[in-house]
């Protein structure tokens, strides 16, 4: 069912016992998200949170989309594999020839259906606009300001609309936006982003860019803005689809730009292209580290709009997994079969790990009928829209369960060869990126983790292993090493993985030195190095931290041990300017200060929001150099 407003679908999640209201005072300046963080990361994405009490007239949602039911019910579907076969039936119906007259007219009715949902401009005003705010002043809104090192405050579930100034085409995405005073803000287009295209083109024409943002309305416009749709297609013809039901936008009171009529709030504006761009961040990203500051446009607010009973978004991102993780799992099912009928008919699924922070890692299942199938997949999926971001992708063929983890590492390892299985290309990097030596551009790393064809043998043949175990008591006598962890003990995989001390004398060739001399190592595929300070039995964090932290041609290396054999050495430490001659700013782990930590721990009970859960924040404060946003050695 479509919602006519975000107070429709928090009653729905509040039937589904998915919502927690909290009428305790709490500050939307760093306590709310301590809060949320906390819930956001219970078993299942925990609940929805309204905070109703935030010091403004208006109440704030925040973890709405926060667990795959609460995608699936924002969405109107029972479950995201609903819509996968919807779109496949529906791709199957375009595509497939028309025989005869009669397959041609039994074609009409659906054809019908789906022209409903393009969305349609209506005149006069729509709920958005029963209050108009001419003198407009965004403190009058709860905006949050989400972590210790941010820059300020931050709108974070904006839907920005723009309009290219050529074709006419619209675009909604969504930008997060540091508010700078009451009636300017940033807009943090990335240099990808369609929204920064077209800023591109209006500061060519040398005119003003007009600039709408709704904030609200049925949660599926939330979902739209941050869908990979190809240049120039209409999210709110995803929005109508995915609701059933056209979306009906009315004419925003100070530019010509269109919102839904439904949203909860509408902030009007522009963008100057002829102005200096004005510095902004650094902010708490999803990537688990903060993006730091640089330099953005400035978008100036004309008027605000808002139904009489608004309710304020909100989100948070940083450490996964976040809300963020559930919207990119949607993402996943949703566009799985467009990207298999159209281009790459071998794709059998995709898996996005909450760890991989949707654009680190990418597992891919295909069915293999010829050598070198693999690596022409992930050819063509960096090749497809915004996987260009993706920087490691494992590929494996169908008989391999992709979403069963433990099952999967088995599949991966009984295939991964340290010489012939790895693919590295080059080419763009998410703009969040830290890792890489270049600003948004550096390598890649495809795995074919397929059952080889003859001709993908090397022709050295089988690598031999060492027929004894591993000893643990080896690593003792190695100096920088704090811990180590076999998996071969526990999944039955050959992986070790060590964290080390980063001293002023540490060396990786060292390090790589002293393994190749112990004969044991050869024992393992992949040894993976983390910081001190790492759980090292904690794999979720290990994988997360090494997607984040490496750069695989530079940090990924085969090690030959003496004693015949090899295997890779996975560099996921924090590089430095001393040790790995890094030379650009090393952002600091997103965590909350301990002072916040400690009034949410003393107001926790009257929150009434369940059992005391501790701050994910306390595991991670060892890996923090510094209050800023920039790691200090």
């Amino acid at each position: 069912m479509p919602y006519s407003g975000l107070n429709e679908f928090i009653n729905v999640l509040e039937e589904r016992g998915e919502l927690a209201r909290i009428k305790e005072f709490v500050d939307p300046v760093l306590e709310i998200t301590e809060v949320a963080d906390r819930i956001s990361k219970a078993p299942g994405g925990g609940k929805a949170l309204l905070f109703e009490n935030t010091g403004t007239g208006f109440p704030l949602l925040i973890n709405a989309l926060g667990s795959e039911k609460r995608v699936s019910l924002a969405l109107s579907r029972k479950n995201l594999s609903e819509i996968e076969n919807e779109i496949e039936s529906l791709f199957r119906l375009i595509s497939s020839p028309q025989g005869n007259l009669r397959e041609k007219l039994r074609l009409l009715p659906r054809l019908k259906e789906i022209s409903s949902w393009m969305p349609k401009r209506i005149r006069g005003k729509g709920k958005c606009q029963e209050v108009v705010v001419k003198n407009p002043d965004l403190g009058m809104f709860p905006v949050l300001q989400c972590w210790p090192a941010d820059g300020g405050r931050f709108l974070t579930l904006p839907c920005v609309h723009t309009i290219d100034p050529v074709t006419g085409s619209p675009n909604l995405g969504m930008y997060r936006m540091q508010v700078f005073s009451k009636d300017q803000t940033g807009m943090h287009w990335h240099k990808h982003k369609t929204g920064a295209n077209h800023f591109e083109k209006y500061k060519k024409h040398g005119r003003k860019m007009p600039v709408s943002v709704s904030l609200g309305g049925d949660p599926v416009y939330s979902y739209a803005a941050t869908a990979p749709m190809p240049e120039n297609m209409d999210e709110y013809l995803l929005a109508g689809f995915l609701r059933k039901k056209q979306v009906r936008l009315v004419k925003c009171l100070t530019n010509d730009l269109f919102v839904p009529g439904d949203a909860d709030i509408v902030i009007e504006g522009f963008v100057d292209p002829a102005e200096e761009l004005a510095r902004e961040g650094p902010f708490g990203d999803h990537t688990g580290f903060y993006s730091l500051a640089d330099y953005y446009p400035r978008f100036h607010v004309t008027c605000i709009t808002h139904r009489k009973d608004a309710v304020y978004p909100a989100t948070i991102v940083g450490v996964p997994p976040m809300e963020d993780a559930y919207i990119g799992k949607a993402t996943e099912r949703i566009f799985l079969n467009p990207v298999r009928m159209a281009m790459i008919p071998e794709l059998l699924d995709m898996d996005l790990p909450f760890a991989g922070v949707a654009h680190n890692l990418a597992v891919v299942k295909i069915k293999k009928s010829y050598a070198g199938q693999a690596v022409k997949v992930m050819n063509s999926l960096w090749g497809a829209g915004q996987m260009m971001f993706n920087k490691i992708m494992v590929v494996v063929d169908e008989k391999a369960d992709i979403h069963n983890y433990r099952n999967l590492l088995k599949v991966i390892f009984s295939y991964l060869d340290p010489r012939s299985s790895l693919h590295f290309s080059i080419g763009p990097l998410d703009v969040l990126d830290h890792s890489s030596s270049k600003f948004a551009f550096g390598s890649k790393l495809g795995v074919d983790a397929t059952l080889p064809f003859e001709e993908e043998i090397p022709a050295v043949g089988e690598e031999l292993r060492p027929e004894k175990s591993f000893q643990d008591e080896i690593i003792k006598n190695i100096p920088f090493i704090e811990s180590f962890y076999n998996l071969k003990n526990d999944l039955e995989i050959p992986v070790c993985i060590i964290s080390l001390k980063k001293d002023e004398g540490f060396r990786k060739e060292k390090l790589v030195s002293q393994i190749e001399n112990k004969g044991s190592f050869s024992f393992f595929k992949i040894i993976v190095i983390v910081d001190s300070g790492v759980d090292v039995k904690d794999l979720f964090s290990v994988v997360w931290l090494a997607g984040g932290n490496l750069e695989p041609r530079r940090d990924i290396s085969v090690i030959d041990f003496q004693n015949g054999g090899s295997a890779l050495l996975v560099d996921a430490t924090i590089k430095t300017s001393a040790s790995d001659n890094f030379q650009r700013d090393w952002p600091n782990l997103v965590t909350m200060n301990r002072k916040t930590i400690y009034a949410i721990d003393k107001k926790w009970g009257e929150l009434k929001i369940g059992d005391y859960i501790p701050s994910p924040s306390k595991r991670f404060m060892p890996l923090v150099k510094g209050e800023g946003a920039v790691r200090r050695i």
